[in-house]
């Protein structure tokens, strides 16, 4: 079974593209962000959800959507990146260790598959240039969505 998670701040707020960004975007675009945890497993789907809550979120600041859908359906586009599979993902490496120490956790991971999401706001937004400057393809696989 897949179950995917995606972890938002609670106290966020959207923020000026302009952090992102290597150079000004003429257009006064704004963002928010967001993790995404794609996680193949067997096992007991309450147990795997346990485990993330315990693990994976911090409960006075953040919250966790199930299913994968885009949290904001606003958005004039998302930008979804994350590590190649060859390449070294530190988070992803603590979580797998912190989950292969916990005894008898009800569950057993087949894959995971870590993600940010950036949603960007505003009329005539276009992923091209944060593409070029988030994405770096040595190291990075990325899909642009369009919100629903």
């Amino acid at each position: 079974m897949t179950q995917v998670f995606e972890i938002l701040g609670k106290f966020d707020t959207d923020s000026d593209c302009h952090k992102l960004l290597y150079a000004p975007h003429p257009l006064p675009l704004k963002y928010r962000e967001g993790r995404v945890y794609k996680i193949e497993f067997e096992g007991d789907a309450a147990a795997l959800e346990a485990f993330v809550n315990r693990v994976l979120i911090d409960p006075i600041s953040q919250e966790a959507r199930t299913g994968g859908q885009p949290a904001f359906e606003k958005a004039s586009f998302v930008l979804e990146y994350g590590m190649k599979g060859a390449a070294l993902d530190l988070e992803k490496e603590m979580i797998l260790n912190y989950y292969r120490g916990t005894e008898n956790p009800g569950f057993e991971i087949k894959k995971l598959t870590l993600r940010t999401r950036i949603y960007v706001f505003g009329e005539g937004a276009e992923p091209t240039q944060f593409v070029r400057d988030i994405v770096n393809p040595a190291i990075h696989t990325h899909e642009v969505l369009k919100a629903a």
